[in-house]
């Protein structure tokens, strides 16, 4: 093996950034964090951290995900889906030469998705966190520029604005859309899933007769629920099927 001189290549950190997406109240939101330290002190940011010397990326981001959320990342090929578990998949890596003041820092971004999550808890180096509706920190970015203190830290309104259209483009022709509802669930709870995620309303009947028509795709449970008030509403799992033939494709808005 020929000599080798680590000192002759320029140093760099790598980080894991995460794009937690999840919908509440009707909306899809993105955790962020208030950064309590330089730099971007006191901006919002999306949470990650710094991948440790002994760790993979994928355990880096997992293991950022499960402090900031208390998730655990779902192998979608394991079953049964554990009851804290999140859909958890690296987005894209983004390594533009300034994009940290610090230093040289290239960061492999994930996104995670999840069933309705309580409030979150703040740890690390932020001061604070929140859900926040993600077409609410998309349209402040476009509006305050990046330098503004109102928009996100480093490039995270790139890295947001790229795992929401992951997640809407993905919902299209995978299953994906079940990582954002319970183990049990109904179809007008997944038909306000595809609401959510691509901002737009959808024909009930149209909805029910796409999802239970697409082989693979809901398996009945036998039982009803009547959480959303009204008749029964019959419940579903999520089938076998990873990706949809026909796709639900997106209504053109």
């Amino acid at each position: 093996m020929l000599p080798y001189d680590p000192s002759a290549f320029p140093p760099f950190a790598v980080t894991v950034d995460l794009v937690v997406l999840t919908v509440r109240s009707h909306a899809l939101c993105t955790l962020v964090v208030r950064r309590g330290e330089s730099p971007f002190q006191g901006r919002w940011a999306l949470p990650g951290g710094f991948v440790r010397d002994d760790e993979d990326l994928g355990a880096a981001a997992a293991r950022e995900l499960a402090e900031e959320t208390g998730l655990c990342a779902h192998d979608p090929s394991a079953a049964p889906v554990p009851d804290n578990g999140a859909h958890l998949e690296q987005l894209a890596t983004y390594g533009a030469p300034k994009r940290d003041p610090r230093m040289r820092v290239v960061s492999v971004a994930h996104l995670a998705l999840a069933p309705d999550l309580p409030a979150p808890r703040p740890g690390g180096d932020a001061n604070s966190a929140r859900w926040a509706p993600v077409e609410e920190l998309l349209d402040q970015a476009r509006a305050a520029g990046p330098d503004s203190p109102d928009a996100l830290a480093f490039d995270h309104a790139q890295i947001l604005s790229d795992g929401v259209e992951r997640a809407r483009s993905k919902i299209e022709y995978s299953s994906l859309a079940t990582a954002f509802c319970p183990p049990e669930f109904t179809v007008g709870e997944l038909r306000r899933v595809y609401e959510a995620v691509w901002g737009v309303s959808l024909d009930p009947r149209n909805f029910h007769r796409k999802v239970t028509g697409t082989p693979g795709f809901l398996v009945p449970t036998g039982g009803t629920t009547t959480r959303q008030g009204g008749r029964p509403a019959q419940l579903f799992r999520a089938g076998g099927a990873t990706l949809l033939n026909p796709p639900m494709l997106r209504p053109e808005v």
